[in-house]
């Protein structure tokens, strides 16, 4: 993934600029942090790269593009028109890139509750996972159409030069899943 500034590829329409305030916000946080902490987000300077979401009443929450542990680096995602690439969501910063890709995936998998994505180069060429045919760029509808061709019922695939995506039906399964697919020792 080049090292620029990460940013998002559709329009965002703020519906409110109310920090989202979900149950799950203090357990989003938590892995957050430990994929900062063990480096499944690395960090670019202004930022993160990855992403992480789970389910809320009407939509999702996820990080904000340029994440970190704050509260107002969640968004909550309402909903998405994939014609007009606009994203409604609810918060202060600008939606993950990738809200287009996790609002693809909770669409397709009703009984995914977290999709946790990082970057972790080791993984990339592991050969025991589903991959992408081709590498897309981050954000785009491409490399949503791309992960839905091989995400069936795979709960970790590769996307090709890019990076990884764990789902889960909690958060602490997408974390799990993440740490011990990638090897590295939680906390």
């Amino acid at each position: 993934m080049e090292k620029s500034k990460v940013t998002p590829k559709f329009k965002t329409n703020f519906i409110s600029r109310d920090i989202p305030n979900d149950l799950n916000l203090d357990k989003l946080k938590y892995w957050a942090n430990e994929f900062l902490k063990q480096g499944l987000a690395p960090d670019y300077g202004e930022g993160a790269y990855g992403n992480l979401s789970c389910r809320a009443d009407s939509g999702f929450i996820i990080t904000a593009t340029r994440f970190g542990l704050k509260d107002q680096n969640y968004v909550k995602i309402v909903s998405v028109d994939y014609k007009n690439k606009t994203v409604s969501a609810e918060g202060e910063k600008e939606p993950s890139s990738e809200s287009l890709l996790h609002y693809a995936i909770y669409q397709r998998r009703p009984e995914v509750s977290a999709i946790f994505h990082g970057h972790y180069e080791q993984i990339l060429k592991d050969k025991r996972f589903p991959c992408t045919k081709k590498e897309e760029k981050y954000g785009t509808i491409e490399l949503v159409d791309s992960v839905l061709e091989v995400l069936g019922q795979n709960n970790f695939i590769i996307m090709k030069n890019h990076g990884f995506l764990s789902l889960g039906k909690t958060m602490d399964q997408a974390g799990q899943r993440a740490f011990n697919e990638t090897k590295i020792k939680l906390g």
